[in-house]
């Protein structure tokens, strides 16, 4: 077999891997810190634990506004990286808006999704590390 034949026949299982390793569900999944702090949420307030990535969704538990080790399961939404390089401050506010991050956890036995905003990258050494 001439190589043009060759690249010819494969070209479609190609094209078809590469389509899912950027799929927006494997790109969720792979993206981001191990584990998580929480950020932002009042000292008298809980960061929930909801059923769907949404603000309305059936909470199914919290966390405090200390909580670390939360392990990550991959986010959507929120900025890609052409509007997080393109967009004006106020744009992405805009998008953020319309298009919230949301990440799915897991925290001490509690499998669901926060809001992003919410969420900080963990550095081991703060607290301890975080273990499995």
């Amino acid at each position: 077999m001439d190589p043009k034949q060759a690249i010819s026949q494969w070209r479609p299982a190609l094209a078809g891997t590469l389509l899912a390793l950027c799929s927006p569900a494997a790109l969720a999944t792979a993206d981001g810190p191990d584990f998580y702090v929480v950020r932002d949420v009042a000292t008298n307030d809980v960061l929930y634990i909801r059923a769907q990535p949404s603000a309305t969704a059936r909470r199914l538990g919290s966390i405090p506004p200390d909580g670390r080790c939360i392990r990550n399961l991959g986010c959507q939404g929120g900025l890609s990286l052409q509007e997080f390089t393109s967009l004006t401050p106020e744009q992405q506010q805009l998008r953020l808006r319309s298009n919230p991050r949301w990440c799915k956890l897991q925290y001490q036995g509690v499998t669901g999704w926060a809001a992003g905003r919410y969420l900080g990258e963990s550095s081991d050494g703060a607290g301890g590390p975080c273990t499995p």
